[in-house]
Formats: C-alpha cells, structure tokens, sequence
C-alpha cells in the first residue's frame, strides 16, 4: 500500500525539535487566505475575456464560497498558541510547525487532495510502527487535515496564477504579432527579434497558448513558432511537446482542486 509505505517513510524521516515551541499555523493560515483572496479577485477580473477559462480557476472561483467558510471555521477551532501544545519538527520543509501538520500535508500532497478514510488510517498506522503520536496530536488530526486543504488550494492556486501570467504575456506576444502579420507580413521578423530580446518564459503554458493563437493562421506567423521549437531545441522538446505537457498540468490541477473542494465538504 503506498500510503502505509510513505506513513513509514515519513515517521524515518521526522525529527523532532526540542527547542521552544513556536505558534506560526494562525500565521500561515492568514497568508493562506490572502493568496487565494488575491488569486480568485485577480481571476474573477480576467475570465470574462474572450480567452477560454481554465478548467482549475473556474472551479476554485465557483467554490470560493466554502473555502472561505471552512477558512472561517480553521479560524474559530485554532485558538491562539494551540500548536505550542504540539511536538514540532527539526528538520525539512515543515521546521517549527507541528509534526502533525506535516503529516496533514504530506496526506493532502500524497493523495493529491483526496482524503480517503481508510487509506488515511493505513498511513497513521504506519506512521506509528516508527514514531508514537501524542494523544494530543490524533486530536489534532482533523484540524490539521483542514489547514493542509486550505494550503493546498493555496499551492494550486499560485500555480494557476503563474500559469495564467504566462498565457497572459503569449497572448500579448499573438495579439503584436498577428496585428504585424495584417499591416505588414515582412515587419514579423521584427516583432520576432523583439520577443527574443525580452526573453519570454518557455513554459508549457506560454508555449502551448502562443501556438494556439499562432498555428494555422498566415504564413508569415509561422516565423515566430520556428524560433520558439530553435529555443526548445535545448530542452528536447517541441512545441508539441509543451502543448501535451500543458494539457497534463491543466488536468492535475483541476483535478486537485476539485478533491481538495470535495474533502472539505466531507
């Protein structure tokens, strides 16, 4: 069973700090809420372009609503300095905060935002063949599996965001260069130098949105798709490449925000 086996995994690695307790989760949980504060304004002002929405910001717009409901409700159920009550961490992404909340997190990560009740005792069960928990701690436990909800969204939203940023910056690219492409086929070429010299991210996003706007139109637009496939030329992957891989990273984060949404519903 993979999650027993990463519940091991994870207990091998932890190790516990004995140092004062910090209490940083009402901290993260306010950063948390600022970052997907901003990203769902910022999206709710963009989707209704022409552009076509992404599949993962239209379902975190749609259930906003009941994120910042169970935000409100992580809010009221930790007190102020509860986590000092808790063993924290020594070591790894997650120092100085409870050792159960990594386990949270890495539950979330693992599951890629789906919470199964049975799998998710298998991964305890297997935690504490290595490290015994605190009694404390298995109270803890679904406090902490809201906070890791709450900061995954967090983490895929950021994602979107960039993602969103670049599909931005491709379709100012298009927009330039398909006015060029009408008024003067010879002037592309320009337009092309100046996109080289701003040096665009060549993420799949700003790849596989540049192409859509790009591919099957006028010949002269052909010529800013054959430098991109020159600049993907070191990476080993072609335009077709970053479309399909675009794709994928649409899919996954669609797909982690809808289980995280339906994980807080349960």
């Amino acid at each position: 069973d993979q999650m027993a086996e990463h519940g091991l995994r994870l207990a091998q690695q932890h190790h516990l700090s004995l140092r004062p307790a910090n209490d940083a989760l009402l901290d993260r949980l306010a950063d948390n809420e600022r970052m997907l504060s901003a990203s769902c304004t910022a999206l709710a002002g963009a989707l209704p372009s022409s552009r076509p929405a992404l599949p993962a910001a239209q379902w975190l717009l749609d259930n906003f609503y009941l994120v910042e409901t169970h935000i409100r409700i992580a809010k009221h159920d930790l007190p102020a300095n509860y986590s000092l009550q808790l063993p924290q961490l020594d070591n790894g992404p997650s120092t100085g905060l409870p050792r159960v909340y990594d386990i949270a997190l890495e539950t979330i990560s693992h599951g890629d935002g789906r919470i199964d009740a049975e799998s998710f005792s298998r991964f305890v069960e297997a935690y504490q063949q290595a490290c015994t928990l605190t009694l404390g701690e298995l109270w803890a436990i679904p406090i902490m599996l809201r906070l890791a909800l709450i900061e995954n969204l967090r983490r895929v939203a950021a994602r979107v965001m960039a993602n969103w940023a670049d599909r931005d910056l491709a379709n100012v690219w298009a927009d330039r260069l398909g006015e060029t492409a009408e008024r003067d086929a010879k002037s592309v070429v320009l337009v092309v130098a100046d996109m080289a010299r701003s040096q665009p991210p060549m993420t799949a996003a700003f790849v596989a949105e540049l192409a859509r706007r790009l591919q099957g139109h006028s010949a002269s637009l052909t010529q800013p798709l054959l430098w991109v496939e020159q600049m993907l030329s070191e990476s080993a992957r072609s335009i077709e490449g970053h479309v399909q891989l675009d794709a994928q990273q649409q899919a996954i984060d669609q797909v982690s925000i809808s289980n995280s949404i339906g994980s807080l519903r349960l």
